[in-house]
């Protein structure tokens, strides 16, 4: 069975668009489905490292991967990545809406250039917007109709860290676009739910190990889980069938200070 003639609607694997498929979460995600026979469209910024560090790494896989360069803040981007994920393969199954940035970190909010703010705002809540009104679109339009779309919150969606305003406040926001998401795809058979993260091994966590700030003011180091299990996590939430939805999940490091934050 080819990928247009999955539907996604009974635990099959279909089409996917990953975001941020360059590094990390996403890269991580996308080799998963990919083992997992899902024909995977990665968007990202760089087309030779999504074409060689994600795709080409990818082992022997059975899905079928396409790399799209895509900045998820730019609507015509946006809509060029959707284009060429149904074009060459005629339909969408999945959205792991995942593009995301921290921005400078430890800045005080008085100190906060706007700058960075729109930066993280235009990354985190604007392209995931974007992204999930592109994969909306064409999941209400298609036959057989429906989709899934998971998005990419964290624990900072929960409780913030110190100085982490834009981070903090895009994902808090990324909650409410999941929750209005959920409830206007019902009709139109788009499961959309959120996975919540916390200390995946990833580049942008490198730093936990060797100490970051807590709310008490000293620095700790935090311990950190192996980022496969967020990735068999996502793919777990992708197969079910569309009757069944994981609305929320958190998938953190067991000993980090999530619980006891503030």
């Amino acid at each position: 069975m080819n990928a247009k003639e999955t539907d996604g609607r009974d635990g099959r694997t279909g089409v996917a668009v990953v975001t941020g498929a360059g590094s990390g979460i996403g890269r991580a995600v996308t080799r998963e489905l990919l083992r997992g026979g899902w024909s995977v469209v990665l968007a990202g910024r760089r087309a030779e490292t999504l074409e060689e560090e994600t795709a080409g790494a990818a082992g022997a896989g059975r899905g079928e991967a396409l790399a799209v360069p895509t900045d998820v803040s730019r609507p015509g981007d946006v809509e060029a990545l959707f284009a060429a994920a149904v074009d060459r393969f005629g339909r969408l199954d999945l959205l792991f809406n995942n593009a995301g940035t921290s921005g400078p970190g430890g800045v005080p909010v008085e100190e906060l250039p706007y700058e960075a703010w729109r930066h993280v705002v235009d990354t985190n809540l604007n392209g995931a917007f974007l992204c999930a009104q592109a994969a909306y679109r064409q999941m209400k339009g298609q036959t057989p109709q429906g989709g899934r779309i998971i998005n990419n919150g964290s624990v900072s969606a929960h409780v913030p860290r110190p100085r982490s305003v834009a981070y903090t406040a895009t994902k808090h926001a990324l909650t409410g676009l999941t929750k209005s998401l959920a409830l206007d795809g019902r009709p139109y058979r788009i499961a959309v739910g959120q996975i919540d993260i916390g200390n995946a091994a990833t580049e942008m966590t490198e730093r936990m190990r060797a100490g970051v700030p807590q709310a008490n003011g000293e620095i700790a180091p935090e311990p950190v889980m192996d980022v496969a299990d967020v990735a068999r996590t996502v793919r777990h939430m992708a197969e079910l069938p569309l009757e069944a939805n994981v609305q929320f999940a958190t998938v953190l490091a067991t000993g980090m200070p999530y619980v006891g934050r503030g």
